[in-house]
């Protein structure tokens, strides 16, 4: 692995375990056991450094939320989606335990997030709520799709912080994810086509969250 490379994996790995602001750039080469000079050749600052990271879990939600183009929406796609998100935050799970303040300190980031937000990912929920009423999956008004894009969109980007404040003491898990899930389709619920009902409660038992 290029040394570029490795940077990015430790970083992440340290910022995971330790949170961002608990870990320098010095802790960084001293855990890769390279010079602090041989780091900044590669990125001149911390904040560059998770902006690369931002931008790795950027193409990640890119390749996973990818709408199939030539067949209807399915349940096992929904289902996929949401466990593609929540594996996604649990992979850069850093980026979500203090985001607002991460965005504050590093004001390229806060304009990589803000773009990808609003150009691509507001986009992609839209549509693929539009494409679960088409197929048949959900029954929603189009003015109700707004209000449940923001709501989703709130629940995945605060879950670990919501999960940290409500369990102190207790380390965020994947476990954590899978509860994430389920307040999702609890979201969902009131919006499930009759026919579909019995099969989104298995799901809601596959996550721990049938009634």
């Amino acid at each position: 692995m290029k040394t570029y490379d490795r940077i990015l994996a430790a970083s992440l790995q340290l910022f995971n375990e330790q949170g961002e602001r608990q870990v320098s750039t010095n802790h960084i080469a001293a855990h890769l056991g390279i010079s602090p000079g041989n780091l900044y050749y590669h990125f001149r600052h911390k904040e560059a450094i998770v902006h690369q990271i931002f931008l790795q879990y950027q193409d990640f939600i890119r390749a996973r939320l990818t709408l199939p183009s030539e067949r209807s929406l399915q349940v096992a796609d929904m289902l996929g989606y949401l466990d593609s998100a929540f594996d996604g935050m649990w992979q850069y799970r850093f980026l979500f335990y203090d985001l607002p303040g991460l965005l504050a300190r590093n004001p390229p980031l806060q304009q990589a997030y803000q773009q990808f937000l609003q150009e691509e990912l507001n986009h992609t929920l839209h549509t693929l709520c539009q494409r679960a009423v088409d197929a048949g999956l959900l029954t929603l008004d189009a003015s109700d799709i707004n209000p449940l894009v923001v709501n989703i969109w709130l629940v995945v980007k605060f879950w670990f912080a919501f999960e940290q404040v409500a369990q102190p003491g207790q380390a965020v898990s994947e476990a954590s994810g899978r509860r994430g899930v389920s307040q999702v389709l609890a979201l969902l619920k009131p919006y499930v086509a009759d026919a579909l009902r019995p099969g989104f409660a298995l799901a809601q038992a596959r996550y721990g969250g049938a009634d």
